[in-house]
């Protein structure tokens, strides 16, 4: 018999928090018609001097299937909150550190694939989705408590030692449109975070982090013309070709091959 649900929300409120959060977030999204080209993530915007998307783009899902993968993953690893020598105050601070950091490391990655192999297909790749820092725990708690178990929609289990990269792969070959480099950026700073390679976070640094990424997201709506949050303001992504008024596109034409989930 597991746990009450209630019980399990009692002890893993930061978890429970950012699962409302990018539930409602994507309730709003839906209910707006905002597409992804409107809060993710792309190099083309971020040079453009949108770096509010590197915020935005974590917490936004276009489709249900990416957020119910993201959040049934994240609610599994909830149990980082419960272990003594990390608890909410390390997983609240770490996962800011996993947001910013791995979405600088995929547009450091598109960078170097644009500017020095010249592949200017990942000039206007956009991402979104919380997949970064979902992958990111996962490595954690590969290092921390190799012996759990990922759960996965209340009935797929995988060995957490191998669920990183065997997610990598799965969401890969489900999903054509999930982000490699997203997700292997997620990992990557989860191993830096799991060695010790950045350490020292605590409330104090925390709070700078959080006012100075409030700072620059507030700097970088002006400087790119959507300080009035005219990105809320955008075209429908209904299709009107379609039968019937107001029909939505199904998520696999919504998505080209300049588009991807993280």
């Amino acid at each position: 018999m597991g746990k009450p649900l209630l019980y399990e929300i009692i002890e893993k409120p930061a978890t429970t928090s950012i699962i409302g959060l990018c539930t409602l977030i994507w309730f709003y999204i839906q209910k707006k018609n905002i597409g992804y080209s409107h809060v993710g993530l792309s190099y083309e915007t971020a040079v453009d001097g949108h770096h509010w998307r590197l915020i935005t783009s974590a917490f936004s899902h276009i489709s249900v299937l990416h957020l119910v993968f993201n959040m049934s993953a994240l609610w599994s690893l909830g149990s980082l909150e419960q272990l003594p020598a990390l608890g909410t105050a390390y997983y609240l601070h770490y996962s800011l550190v996993l947001i910013i950091l791995s979405g600088l490391l995929v547009l450091g990655s598109y960078h170097v694939l644009i500017n020095r192999f010249k592949l200017e297909y990942f000039r206007r790749v956009t991402a979104v989705g919380y997949s970064c820092v979902v992958f990111g725990w996962m490595t954690v708690l590969s290092i921390k408590q190799p012996s759990s178990k990922l759960n996965l929609f209340g009935f797929l289990s995988l060995p957490i030692s191998f669920a990183p990269f065997e997610s990598l792969i799965f969401t890969s070959i489900i999903v054509p449109q999930a982000s490699f480099l997203g997700h292997l950026s997620g990992i990557i700073v989860g191993y830096a975070i799991s060695w010790g390679l950045i350490h020292g976070m605590n409330n104090y640094w925390a709070v700078c982090m959080v006012g100075w990424t409030a700072v620059l997201f507030v700097i970088s709506l002006k400087q790119s013309g959507a300080c009035d949050f005219g990105f809320i303001k955008i075209e429908s992504v209904t299709d009107p070709t379609l039968p019937g008024t107001g029909r939505m596109v199904q998520m696999g034409s919504l998505l080209d091959a300049h588009d991807e989930l993280v």
